[in-house]
This record gives structure tokens, sequence and C-alpha cells, in this order.
């Protein structure tokens, strides 16, 4: 999946003519990329349209025109586009209540270590997470983390040919398992192009 450049995006002008179009086009697709593992945390999987979305938005809420301000934000979040044997993903921990986030993160310390994908057939691929910076401590975990999933062309054939895929965690206080349902499969097996 290529990386998004200067020409990929839209002027400020162009983008306020665009923007309701875009974003429910960009709504509709973020659809098949959820994926919920359990009640409160959730994987969604970023690809080019939905960091096209998100440059676009900084550009416009920070009225950012100039190429270095713009290649800055380019910069940041092209980390989150897949590189074609990658699935990249937004792990949230998502509680409405502040008291129960709060406790809840204080117990999901080290959670996003314990993140995995798994192609049926194959062995658990772990999440390798926060690469831009640490966001855990030693009382707390982070309620957002940024995690990327490694491939191997194998696993990629056997997904392609319909093999189940499957999210989990294996955190002590938050198990839990799902299956890809068919449209989530498809929409990231674009990711391996």
């Amino acid at each position: 999946m290529s990386k998004l450049s200067h020409s990929d995006l839209y002027s400020l002008e162009q983008y306020s003519r665009i923007r309701p179009e875009f974003r429910a086009t960009v709504m509709e697709h973020k659809k098949n990329r959820h994926i919920e593992i359990g009640e409160h945390a959730g994987l969604y999987f970023e690809d080019n349209l939905t960091m096209k979305y998100q440059v676009q938005e900084m550009l416009r809420i920070e009225r950012l025109f100039e190429a270095d301000a713009i290649q800055d934000e380019l910069d940041v979040y092209n980390d989150l586009v897949p590189d074609g044997g990658n699935l990249k993903a937004t792990f949230m921990l998502e509680y409405s209540q502040i008291e129960e986030r709060k406790k809840a993160l204080a117990s999901l310390v080290g959670v996003e270590h314990t993140l995995y994908m798994q192609v049926e057939g194959f062995d658990p691929i772990n999440a390798i997470a926060n690469e831009d910076l640490e966001r855990s401590t030693d009382e707390k975990t982070s309620a957002v983390h940024f995690v990327r999933f490694e491939f191997s062309a194998e696993m990629i054939s056997a997904l392609k040919q319909g093999a189940a895929l499957y999210a989990g965690i294996e955190h002590e206080n938050y198990p839990g398992r799902v299956e890809l349902k068919s449209n989530q499969h498809s929409a990231l097996l674009a990711d391996f192009a």
C-alpha cells in the first residue's frame, strides 16, 4: 500500500467543499475495519484512506498550508499506513464512565503486549506496540495504543485462500478472542496489496 504524499491531499479550500461527502465515504469504509474484542477493547485498522482523512482533518483544524508543515503531518500519519506485509491499527480501551476507565486502565497494565492476531493454522502474531513512544507505566496503561502485526507470505496466502482470521487478548484481566466476519476479513485483505 502506498504512502501518502502532497499530491494525494486536497487544498484547504477543496477539502472544505467536499468534506461532508468525503467524511461519509471514510466512515462507511471504517465500518468494516473495526474489530471489537469484548465490550471495551477495539482495533481500528488503518490504511491509506483512513490516514488521508486524518491528515486532512489535522490540516483543516490547524489551518496548515505550508509545504513543510504538511510534510510533518504526512510523516507522522504515514507510519500507520500498512506496508503490504502487515496490518496496522489503533487499539482502544473504551469505557464511558471516568471512574470505571481509571480502574480498568490500572488493572490492564501491559495489555497492548498481550494483543495478537492469528491466521487459522498458524501460530499467533503478537502485536508490536507503541513504536513511537511508551504509553504504559507501572501504574496504568493508556486508553490508546498504536500496534502493528507482521504476517508471513504463507499467512497472507492462506488468508487470500479463505483461512479464518482471529484477533485476541491474553491479559489475565481481559482475555478474549474473536473471529473476523467475512466483511472485515475482506476489508483487511486489501492491506496486503
